[in-house]
Parts: C-alpha cells; structure tokens; sequence
C-alpha cells in the first residue's frame, strides 16, 4: 500500500502540491496497523521520497513532515504516535499511524448528492481568498474519505477569515527561521508589553492557536495565546536562529494536554439548556440526577470567558479561583447594564 502513495518523480518536474502530499500521507498512515517509521515515510510516501537523502541531511523534509503532521491534526484527523516498547524515549523509533476505525465515517451516516455539493462548497469558500490554504485542507478532508468534490452550487464563495490575524506572519517567520516581534497583552496585565521571540511552532489547542518559541528577553522557552497578540507581527532581520528539535510540535501539544488534564472544574448546568448541551459533549464525568458534569480546561481566563457567557444556564462549584473569576466577569457585565440605564 505504501507504494501506491509514492513515486519515482524523475528530476526537474514541478513540486508536488501541498495537498496532494497531505492526501498521500493519509492514505499511507491509514493503510498500516502497526505505524510506520518516519524514515519509511520519508523515503516512501508522495511528496516526501521525491527529496530524501538516503545518506542523511534530510532536516528540512522533515520539519515539513512536522508542520504536516500539524495540519493533518487541524483537520480533525486522530494522527498516533506509538513509542516502541524496546526503545521508549527513542524518537527515530516512533510510529505514525491512523487508527481507521476512528477515522472512518458512522455506519449510519450517508450524504446525498446535494450534501456533498454543500461539503465541497464549504472547502471551496475559500478559493482564491487569503486563506487558500485552509480551503486545500479542506479538499484534503473530503478526498480521503471517498468524497469528490464537485463545482460550487452557486456563483460566487465570500471570503471568511477562520483565524487570528497573527497566524500567517507567525507561520511565514516560522519557516525561515526568522525572529518576530509583538506586543502580547497577559491576563491581569493592564498594557500589553512588546515581545521578541524565535517562533519554534504555531499549534492547535482546544481549538484555540498557540505560538511556541523562545523568548529573546527571558532567554527561556514560552507558549503565546494568538488571540492575545495586539497589533501586527513583524519579522526582524537578520540570519536564521537555530532549527528547535524536530519534535517540537509533539512536546508543546503534550504540554498542553498535560496542563488540561491538571485542571478540573465541577459545573452544575440547568436541564436542557444550551450550557449544558455543548459543555455536556466535553464533559468526562457528569451526574445526570444532580445536574453536575466535570470538564478539564487549559486556561483558566480563557475557560472563565466561556462560562460567563452562558449567564446563569452555569454555574462554578469548583475551583474557587474559577468561580471567582467567572463571578468578576458576570459583575462586570451587570455594572456596564446599570451604567447604560438596561433594566
């Protein structure tokens, strides 16, 4: 099966389209059991083999694989590392793999013609607009399930921005190894203050974009929020910094997660309400008698945003730090609807 996604693509011909690699690497990931190594799909894999140095110096090929790895995971594709028992803390003895039965469509979904007209539209809303690439992402998606899509069913596609301003510099600065600076503005903090890093990997977190790097003025690694980065990003010059490990990626997303996993908040949510529908669908324990659901959480600012949004449909039982803050948010609120004269 991995032949399939290869290719002997003799010298001089065009670059393989980012989305044909993508689509290549699923393919291959998804038709082994055991997982491949990243020197196999290096060598073997569309898009990859076309490069590969059997003799080494492939560090260029694979951050990219890094970076697609990335945005294999944006798509909402359940991507594996297996650690090999015999070698653990080994990382060139790591295995990739896609878990078919995970991935695969329910047995009972079926879409019919118009719905996959509809799918294919959605990918193509951003055709030929600033965000090209995430519509190629998208065509990725529907291709690896069997889904072709077909031409838009209307005339035009609007053009929709899906992420923070500061992506797109951040991932231009990120592959040429180029310093950044911005002003960042940190909770509690009442001016956000201007930063200078080295961007070692923008990743997704809980559907939120995070900037990992090396901050210049702390001299210490740092994990940035996008959405608090105020103002444009801008590129310095000068020559390129040191390449992080090519593992970069994989170790701030198990941050991140070890980090969710060591917060914990008990909510009661009101019966039928939209609170307690979507937040119910996160939830990893719940008492459905008391109207009680446990959620794990990464930031607590960002978490207390969302819960204060939902009125009283929640509320906070623990922590106090969190109920607290949702508390300050809801006060907030209610002082600017007495200043404003809403009853």
């Amino acid at each position: 099966m991995i032949a399939d996604v290869a290719s002997s693509k003799p010298a001089g011909e065009s670059r393989i389209p980012v989305e044909d690699r993508l689509f290549s690497l699923v393919l291959a990931l998804l038709a082994t059991e055991t997982g491949l190594l990243k020197s196999e799909i290096l060598s073997t894999v569309r898009g990859y083999a076309e490069r590969y140095d059997a003799r080494g110096g492939n560090a260029n090929l694979e951050r990219q694989f890094e970076r697609d790895k990335d945005d294999i995971r944006d798509l909402g594709i359940p991507l594996e590392t297996v650690e090999s028992p015999d070698r653990p803390g080994d990382n060139q003895a790591l295995r990739y793999r896609i878990p078919k039965g995970e991935y695969d469509l329910p047995v009972d979904v079926r879409f019919t013609a118009d719905e996959l007209a509809l799918l294919g539209l959605a990918a193509e809303v951003w055709r030929e607009a600033s965000l090209s690439a995430d519509s190629q992402r998208a065509l990725t998606k529907l291709r690896s399930l069997g889904i072709e899509p077909r031409e838009p069913v209307i005339g035009y596609a609007p053009r929709l921005r899906v992420r923070d301003a500061a992506f797109e510099p951040l991932r231009q600065a990120l592959d040429k190894r180029q310093r950044v600076r911005f002003h960042y503005l940190k909770p509690g903090e009442q001016a956000p203050r201007l930063r200078t890093v080295e961007p070692y990997a923008v990743v997704l977190h809980e559907g939120r974009w995070h900037l990992h790097g090396r901050d210049v003025d702390a001299a210490a690694p740092r994990t940035f929020l996008l959405s608090r980065i105020v103002g444009d990003v801008k590129a310095l010059p000068g020559a390129p910094f040191e390449p992080p490990p090519a593992d970069v990626q994989d170790r701030v997303l198990a941050d991140l997660q070890a980090l969710r996993l060591a917060n914990a908040a008990d909510l009661a949510v009101s019966a039928g309400s939209d609170a307690e529908v979507r937040l119910g669908k996160r939830a990893v324990q719940s008492d459905d008698d008391a109207g009680v659901i446990r959620l794990h959480y990464t930031d607590e600012v960002v978490f207390a945003d969302e819960l204060a949004s939902y009125g009283p449909e929640v509320r906070v039982l623990a922590p106090a730090s969190l109920r607290e803050a949702v508390r300050a948010r809801l006060a907030t609120v209610a002082a600017a609807h007495r200043a404003g004269g809403v009853a």
